[in-house]
């Protein structure tokens, strides 16, 4: 590059001293002339104003000049235009280059998007060696350009995968290149892709059979038995990339998930679905990847918004609780969107695998829509806990699983959704392991929250802290959640909410309500009769989601199966409940406390059936119910215990369980006394050995409390 010299503006000397002409004595007149030599113009000129000095030129002044020092007299300063240095001269007429960058000279390094029409006679470039034979050496530039270098021009042949640097000497009609050995030693790389403008995912089948060149960040790598599959994501959605380096082979090892990459390559067709064929992918950094990110995570959260919903009754409790059901709402769409995997736990219980279903409802459409049919065996799991809160054992399962999920088929790790369990401290060990594996986790809970959860999650919903309690139950909350994320589920969902509520039996003005919502089509009995198969087959899937069989509980399909199926479990549940009721009341051991409460205790462990349905919980429940009907309108408690554990359930009692189990852990060293759950319905553990020592003191603490 050249600019005119500031020093000298461009008159190659620099004035340092003027002088009065001694010629012309400073007039700038000539005083002698031969008129004879002039011509007729000059002649006139000279007799209207005179002849100019020829020593100063008509100035009257003679200037001392020095050469310009910083242009050195050129009048021209000069700079490399590869770097920018000052040059002192040009080797050649336009060769703007240094002396340095001329010995460290510009090898080009061509992107598989380039193609032959980047190509230059007389340019360097960079290329691999990919085969040798008896009249030269072939060489590719990029995978789709190569080039010979003509056995005339090689004085050792180079090995299969050597890097080298060749010139073009000449490009053939046929797009052949001939090209010569450069040994360079020190030379610059620049790297060169074809310049197409880049498009969004929702353009690309406009452009079926063109090359493109697009943006985003990658969300999952799926190595298949021939091409590797990468799932991108840009601002407008999800773009399919295949890449194949050899069958069954993991095209570009360098890139993985999350990060930012440019992808040039082929629109192509694949049934009904538009895929790219990579011809290229590139990794970006610095600030061109945080602005391209930046741009996804601002489109992404727009397209996360849940949906705006009148609730489906009128609830002040509902309304404080808006802002973080919408929170969660906005978590589930958003991993969806990533195509993150979504892992739904909940309790195995009726309230807990309504709150789940509602959920799993207004999920698997999105997730379809976003990861194609078969997206909900890859991005979806629903996982029952047998405990109210997220065992040690389930998250050990969770995180194995999620591990090789993420290792076969190149998934994230997933969001895990913890409905009608999350709350409490007993959770917490479970949070931490979690934690250590990235795992981010949502809760909507109602058992009575503990504050030191709140760090590990996400969002967390729970009635409790708005000033609500237990009898806004997670089938209630979930089902308005799910209305946020998918309010196309909600006729389907409609009844949940009622079903949770009778089988948690909740009273307050919400479950009321939610059943009135539904009175129409299902009686409170109905109601009852589905909590109660969903009770019974908890039971027997153990572990399993059992999803056909609680969605036909749930009339979720053919009304006449739901029927059947709801009346055949009803009357084995119930027949199973009066045979352990049966066996069991005549050894509940009844007294009355000081503050008038009436605390029944049942040894479930020793009369009671083990192993079968009910289990210990449900057996006490349905003996607290029966003790309930007898001692109508009085406060009532029932305790059901086993070797180190007991279960609470009451009417008519202000109790709070969760602070009885602290008080208990403290008050009676090596007790070992852990549990919790709602305010007035609960369960602790507690050593064997001190079984004696933590009952007493637990009926102790129940007789102090206020009743109703």
């Amino acid at each position: 590059m050249s600019e005119r010299c500031p020093e000298c503006e461009g008159k190659r000397y620099i004035v340092t001293s003027s002088k009065k002409c001694p010629e012309c004595k400073g007039s700038g007149k000539s005083k002698s002339i031969d008129l004879m030599k002039l011509s007729e113009k000059d002649v006139a000129n000279f007799l209207s104003s005179g002849s100019a000095c020829p020593k100063c030129e008509g100035t009257g002044e003679i200037k001392e000049k020095d050469t310009c020092s910083k242009c050195k007299g050129k009048g021209v300063m000069y700079s490399c235009r590869t770097c920018g240095a000052a040059i002192d001269k040009l080797v050649g007429e336009e060769d703007e280059i240094c002396e340095s960058c001329r010995r460290k000279q510009i090898v080009y390094k061509l992107d598989d998007s380039c193609t032959i029409d980047e190509i230059e006679i007389g340019k360097l470039y960079h290329c691999v060696v990919n085969s040798n034979v008896a009249f030269g050496t072939f060489v590719d530039i990029n995978s789709k350009i190569r080039g010979l270098i003509h056995s005339s021009n090689i004085k050792e042949v180079p090995s299969i995968g050597d890097s080298l640097v060749v010139s073009v000497k000449e490009i053939r009609n046929n797009n052949k290149l001939d090209l010569l050995l450069r040994n360079i030693s020190a030379y610059q790389v620049v790297e060169i892709e074809k310049e197409l403008p880049e498009l969004k995912s929702s353009k690309l089948s406009e452009k079926v059979g063109k090359t493109v060149r697009v943006h985003g960040e990658v969300i999952q790598v799926k190595q298949t038995a021939g091409p590797t599959i990468f799932t991108i994501d840009d601002e407008a959605g999800q773009i399919s990339a295949a890449a194949f380096e050899s069958a069954g082979e993991r095209a570009y090892r360098h890139i993985d998930t999350d990060m930012i990459v440019s992808v040039t390559g082929e629109v192509q067709l694949r049934g009904e679905n538009v895929q790219l064929e990579v011809h290229s992918m590139k990794r970006l950094t610095g600030d061109y990847e945080n602005v391209i990110r930046s741009r996804i995570e601002k489109a992404i959260d727009s397209r996360a918004e849940p949906h705006g919903i009148d609730f489906l009754i009128r609830s002040d409790v509902l309304e404080k609780l808006r802002p973080a059901m919408e929170q969660v709402a906005r978590e589930i769409r958003k991993a969806i969107i990533r195509s993150k995997p979504i892992l739904l736990r909940h309790h195995a219980d009726a309230d807990g695998m309504t709150a789940a279903v509602a959920i799993e409802r207004a999920i698997l459409p999105l997730i379809k829509e976003v990861n194609g049919a078969d997206g909900e065996y890859y991005f979806y799991k629903r996982a029952p806990s047998k405990a109210p809160f997220y065992e040690l054992t389930d998250v050990t399962r969770d995180v194995s699983f999620a591990l090789e999920d993420a290792a076969r088929h190149g998934q994230k790790m997933p969001l895990v959704v913890s409905v009608d369990n999350g709350s409490t401290l007993e959770d917490l060990p479970s949070f931490r392991i979690a934690q250590v594996y990235d795992i981010d986790m949502v809760v909507i809970d109602h058992h009575h929250p503990d504050k030191e959860v709140d760090q590990f999650l996400k969002a967390h919903v729970n009635p409790a802290h708005v000033g609500g309690d237990y009898s806004i139950t997670a089938g209630m909350l979930c089902t308005e959640v799910a209305r946020m994320i998918n309010p196309d589920v909600e006729k389907e969902i409609l009844h949940l909410p009622a079903v949770a509520a009778v089988g948690d039996r909740a009273d307050s003005d919400e479950a009321r309500d939610y059943i009135k919502l539904v009175s129409n089509r299902y009686s409170l009995q109905d109601l009852k009769e589905m909590a109660l198969a969903l009770d019974y087959a908890a039971y027997w899937l153990k572990f399993s989601s059992g999803k056909g069989i609680v969605d036909d509980i749930l009339d979720m399909g053919d009304h006449s199966t739901h029927r059947e199926l709801v009346d055949l479990f009803c009357e084995q549940a119930n027949g199973m409940i009066n045979e352990q009721l049966e066996a069991c009341m005549t050894h509940v051991k009844v007294q009355k406390l000081p503050n008038g409460a009436i605390l029944n205790v049942l040894d479930v462990e020793n009369h009671a059936h083990k192993f079968t349905f009910p289990p210990p919980g449900k057996t006490s429940g349905e003996v607290h119910d029966r003790l309930c009907q007898k001692y109508e309108g009085q406060p009532v408690v029932t305790l059901g215990y086993g070797p180190d554990f007991a279960v609470i359930r009451s009417k008519n009692v202000k109790m709070n369980i969760p602070k009885m189990v602290r008080e208990l852990h403290d008050e009676i060293e090596g007790s070992g006394v852990s549990g919790g759950g709602h305010l007035v319905v609960g369960s602790i553990k507690f050593v064997e050995g001190m079984r004696t020592q933590v009952l007493a003191k637990l009926a102790e603490k129940i007789g102090a409390v206020e009743v109703e």
